[in-house]
């Protein structure tokens, strides 16, 4: 008989286990102990227990869903307008009966009593609260289609495609350095900085990205000494052995100074000093409507590995109770 109850503080060792059988995708990252949910899922100051799903037969661990909330419009607390169903999983010899339908639906009626008036299924910046740089590789990309169970499970249960973003990989092992005519005027001009430690906007950004401890590659006006481009990178978590990654994140150029290569030169630098310390490739993402960042992308020799989405669905007002005296 399956039994279904909330996390508890014994079940990391099992969820690894879970995890490594369930998500085998290319931006699923193996896990080889506990560390990387501690560091991604259960260290993060707003994780509440009651809000992540266990399915056992008996005593045995067989899926799981987990269900968080994104930031508000600062980005300095969590608002629960807006549910996200952050993952799901269950066993491959427990699907079809039903299990991740009553996961799903658990977490539904935990977001909906914590105010959140709609569902989205899949962390997509900035309501990315879990996994990031455990799922979806070079950052938060919702579920990817390299998931080939996602989609199919959510379009079942009521949910529509909502944002798209695209999942690009660059070679740094044999490319070759980039060359525009515009690098040299852009190189009087500007100063390619590197920063140990980023300079994180904002109190979400630094539960999410901080434990990872990303760089920041800027560039700086030598006329005006104000950053005019911006990017910041970190280390990817379980790439084979001797195979180091990078991912870009928020690549940021200053509306004033754009349509003058910027973004292009600090991408260049930025991966000419990765490959410098031994980095074999590198990922980023761009949302699919923003035609000109994939543009640039494929410009310099990205090929596009993979898709995320996210899916949307209302939640159902929950039922009022009758007046005295009202008729059914």
């Amino acid at each position: 008989m399956i039994h279904y109850r909330t996390f508890r503080n014994s079940d990391p060792p099992a969820l690894v286990e879970l995890w490594n059988e369930c998500f085998t995708n290319r931006g699923a990252y193996p896990l080889r102990n506990t560390a990387l949910l501690e560091i991604c899922v259960f260290s993060k100051p707003y994780f509440d227990p009651g809000g992540l799903f266990i399915a056992e037969e008996s005593g045995h661990i067989i899926g799981y869903a987990h269900a968080g909330f994104g930031p508000n419009q600062a980005e300095n607390d969590v608002s629960a307008e807006i549910g996200i169903i952050c993952q799901i999983a269950v066993r491959s010899l427990y699907r079809r009966q039903k299990i991740g339908t009553e996961l799903l639906r658990r977490c539904e009626a935990y977001l909906q009593s914590m105010g959140a008036k709609e569902f989205v299924a899949g962390g997509l910046k900035p309501r990315n609260p879990f996994y990031f740089g455990l799922y979806g590789g070079g950052g938060s990309a919702g579920f990817l289609t390299s998931d080939s169970a996602a989609e199919p499970f959510f379009l079942h249960n009521g949910y529509l495609p909502n944002e798209s973003c695209l999942v690009f990989e660059r070679n740094l092992a044999k490319a070759e350095p980039i060359v525009d005519p515009r690098f040299l005027t852009l190189r009087r001009r500007y100063d390619v900085q590197l920063l140990p430690q980023a300079e994180i906007p904002s109190w979400w950004q630094e539960c999410v990205l901080g434990q990872f401890e990303p760089v920041e590659f800027r560039l700086m006006d030598k006329l005006s000494s104000m950053p005019a481009a911006r990017a910041f990178v970190f280390e990817m978590q379980g790439t084979k052995p001797g195979e180091q990654a990078a991912g870009i994140l928020d690549l940021n150029v200053r509306p004033d100074t754009r349509r003058q290569g910027l973004a292009r030169y600090l991408l260049a630098n930025s991966m000419r000093y990765l490959q410098e310390q031994y980095f074999k490739r590198v990922e980023t993402q761009c949302m699919e409507s923003n035609e000109a960042g994939i543009g640039l992308l494929r410009n310099l020799g990205f090929e596009q590995v993979d898709t995320g989405r996210t899916y949307r669905k209302p939640a159902t007002p929950a039922p009022t109770e009758p007046q005295s005296g009202a008729t059914a």
